[in-house]
């Protein structure tokens, strides 16, 4: 098995060697072997398990804790027990098909909102109130304001009102 310096891991991952040291004190990636002069020495493993954290952390789905999912995977990972990173990633993808029908259902929502089936006097709601009439959580209206995707009339207090939501681009 190839083996590999710190330096030359991270030039290949396009990464700090800090992120690499990062990586191993945080429990994302084995622990390397050490020479003698304390130099880590690492191998083709840590190269895939450096990839796995790299791509876990390229999901932007951050709500209902979706995040620490995917960390204690890719720690799982680490620890090469490679059934119990299958199992999660399998519940991972069930909470993320469920995310997506309650993204769907406030989808549908607001669209009624937009097109006036559900009246203004209804919606005069604060943001948690919406989270829970949207049964989304309060993250992901931060998250669809922050991106553009809803666009919130504010009162002068600079409070948010929830009468009438636009989707951009439409």
């Amino acid at each position: 098995m190839k083996q590999y310096r710190t330096s030359e891991v991270a030039e290949m991952m396009g990464i700090h060697p800090n992120t690499v040291r990062f990586y191993e004190k945080w429990g994302l990636i084995t622990k390397p072997v050490r020479k003698e002069n304390g130099y880590r020495v690492f191998n083709d493993l840590h190269i895939y398990q450096i990839q796995v954290a790299r791509l876990g952390f390229e999901i932007e789905i951050l709500q209902n804790g979706l995040r620490k999912k995917i960390v204690d995977m890719i720690k799982t990972c680490a620890k090469c027990d490679f059934d119990g990173a299958i199992r999660q990633t399998e519940e991972y993808r069930i909470q993320l098909e469920k995310e997506r029908a309650s993204a769907e259902e406030a989808i549908k929502i607001v669209q009624e909102m937009l097109h006036g089936e559900i009246h203004e006097n209804q919606l005069s709601l604060k943001r948690k109130e919406v989270s829970k009439y949207l049964d989304i959580p309060v993250d992901a209206l931060r998250n669809w304001e922050m991106n553009g995707l809803i666009t919130i009339k504010r009162k002068k207090n600079g409070y948010r009102i929830y009468t009438q939501m636009r989707i951009s681009g439409n």
